[in-house]
């Protein structure tokens, strides 16, 4: 039975201050390319945005829409790649990761080193991302 999204990663994370980084991949299923991922970091309390959802449930049309929304909030994106040769070399979960890795690595450097974080992955727990 699919879980009812709830804010409760959230409020735990805004308990204590941290700013969230928001993490998804595309590029997973595909037969050929790179996986690619992206981090969005957000400050603490930041207004929810109504109609952000999984990316793949959402017309193009409404994402594009979204796309200012949610750079307007966003202390800072950073996107990373894990290419082909990396996918065949370490298999795709792996090369997932590694770009999730990168992308978080990415966005962090944009805050200071002293301020708390939480990371939400989209989907199932990765500790491969080394978070």
């Amino acid at each position: 039975m699919p879980q009812t999204p709830s804010l409760d990663r959230e409020a735990a994370a805004w308990a204590r201050q941290a700013y969230l980084i928001g993490v998804d991949e595309v590029g997973r299923g595909p037969l050929a390319g790179p996986v690619v991922a992206a981090a969005a970091v957000f400050p603490p309390h930041v207004a929810r945005l109504r109609g952000v959802r999984d990316s793949k449930t959402l017309p193009t049309a409404r994402r594009a829409e979204l796309i200012p929304k949610i750079l307007a909030r966003a202390v800072t994106v950073a996107v990373a790649a894990a290419s082909v040769g990396e996918i065949d070399r370490l298999n795709i979960r792996v090369a997932t990761a590694l770009a999730m890795r990168r992308a978080i690595t990415r966005a962090r450097a944009a805050l200071d080193p002293a301020v708390p974080v939480a990371i939400l992955l989209d989907g199932l727990p990765m500790p491969e991302c080394g978070y």
